[in-house]
């Protein structure tokens, strides 16, 4: 039988560890920060916080993700741009994207603009950087975090993201995909019993057009990103199958830097093509953090 208190309860069969997993649940998230590279290195950062008497240390599995025994928000570090506060589950989309200095990159779904930061550390400040929102509400959390970490290499746009003008090829593209959250429901308890199937359901016709349009504006050899925030199979394997069904899209294996769970080979009564075991599912008890799912993509 299945216990009513069990957070997502729709997925206790594919989850690994599932008490692990629900006890994780009910802890708060630490508090982590990405380091902001183009103002300082992991190591000034954690000095500069040591004395203030917040207790910091990098992650081993990324240093430039920084734990720390309060949260940073109020800091003048923070205010300065020399780190950003996130959850370390948000830097793995990065990571995969792994955009280099001198590429043209687009971030289809860029607000609050943690991704597109990074992007831009990553980048080094060199290379094209269009940072697309089209909700005109969330530009200016979006402008403020872009000049608060002195990104230079950033153009915002406003377009829709499933007609975002043909243009380009892009190098790299990373498509955030708007979801249904339920990654994060240690800090939002009212996700704990699992969105809604009409909310899922709407919210994975959306994505679809998203992630088709994306890979139009990818260049041969290009590398395109798919990455949500939530637990459903629908809005996550399920999207990236109906691209490769549709197209010559290929997923390539990303290999974690930390714990993770590969792709689901199925749900329900739908099978999904093979290469989909190189994608990526983190959940809240793996690496202390949220939960999400993460694709990478080429086009021949």
């Amino acid at each position: 039988m299945t216990d009513p208190s069990a957070p997502v309860p729709r997925y206790r069969h594919i989850i690994p560890d599932w008490d692990a997993f629900a006890d994780a649940c009910e802890r708060p998230l630490p508090s982590v920060c990405r380091v902001n590279t183009l103002r300082c290195t992991p190591r000034q950062l954690v000095r500069r916080l040591a004395d203030q008497g917040i207790v910091a240390h990098l992650l081993p599995w990324d240093d430039s993700l920084v734990r720390t025994n309060v949260s940073i928000g109020p800091t003048l570090e923070h205010w300065l741009g020399l780190a950003y506060v996130q959850e370390a589950t948000q830097a793995l989309p990065v990571l995969a994207l792994d955009p280099q200095p001198g590429d043209a990159v687009l971030d289809l779904c860029a607000a609050p603009g943690g991704k597109t930061t990074h992007i831009a550390a990553r980048m080094r400040n060199r290379g094209t950087l269009i940072a697309n929102e089209p909700n005109g509400r969330r530009h200016p959390s979006l402008l403020a975090n872009i000049n608060r970490l002195g990104v230079l290499v950033a153009a915002v746009t406003s377009y829709r993201g499933d007609s975002f003008p043909k243009s380009g090829p892009y190098d790299r593209i990373l498509v955030d995909a708007p979801c249904s959250a339920e990654g994060t429901l240690r800090k939002e308890p009212s996700l704990r019993r699992g969105a809604t199937q009409s909310s899922i359901d709407r919210l994975a016709a959306l994505q679809k057009r998203l992630i088709t349009h994306a890979y139009r504006l990818l260049r041969p050899g290009g590398t395109l990103v798919y990455s949500t925030c939530t637990f459903a199979p629908e809005e996550n394997e399920a999207v990236v199958a109906y691209l490769l069904d549709g197209s010559d899209a290929e997923v390539v294996p990303f290999a974690s830097p930390t714990a993770f769970s590969p792709g689901l080979a199925d749900w329900g009564s739908t099978e999904f093509p093979v290469s989909i075991h190189g994608t990526v599912r983190t959940y809240p008890h793996q690496i202390d953090s949220g939960g999400g799912y993460v694709a990478r993509i080429t086009r021949p």
